[in-house]
């Protein structure tokens, strides 16, 4: 069973989740660049055989995206080990999972927004995105009741 939140206790999280976020999606542009010089000396090797490659350059980049990866593995994590969903990390969507009237949905947050202002039902997504509104503020429960 998954972690549900309220609306007060997945609140308090987005100061973190902010910041662990922000490192991830930084880390996932250096990721990012890398592969795209990795790709593009394959290519060279493909077209000239390997003749014009250098090595070394190609096994710094190696090692900038493993790292890049490891690190970025590990912040994604960090989000997760609160309760968070991690739905979209290139436009940094983040779902806190409560319950509304007995029915699993997710409040809905992305990166940059001030505070969790929206919800939606599971199979709905970003798309389906509704208002917080003082019945969703009644009738929504986290594990521990209100």
């Amino acid at each position: 069973m998954s972690k549900r939140f309220t609306l007060a206790e997945a609140q308090h999280l987005i100061p973190r989740v902010d910041r662990l976020l922000r490192d991830a999606v930084r880390v996932k542009s250096e990721y990012d660049e890398a592969e795209t010089v990795i790709q593009s000396l394959a290519e060279r090797v493909m077209m000239t055989g390997g003749m014009a490659v250098d090595r070394g350059v190609a096994l710094e980049q190696r090692k900038r995206r493993d790292s890049a990866a490891t690190r970025l593995r590990a912040a994604i994590e960090e989000v997760q080990e609160f309760g968070c969903i991690v739905k979209d990390l290139d436009s940094g969507l983040i779902d806190f999972p409560t319950l509304f009237r007995g029915v699993e949905v997710y409040m809905c947050w992305k990166l940059g927004e001030p505070a969790i202002e929206f919800w939606h039902g599971v199979e709905e997504g970003f798309r389906g995105r509704k208002a917080i509104d003082q019945d969703f503020r009644d009738h929504h429960q986290g594990d521990r009741a209100q």
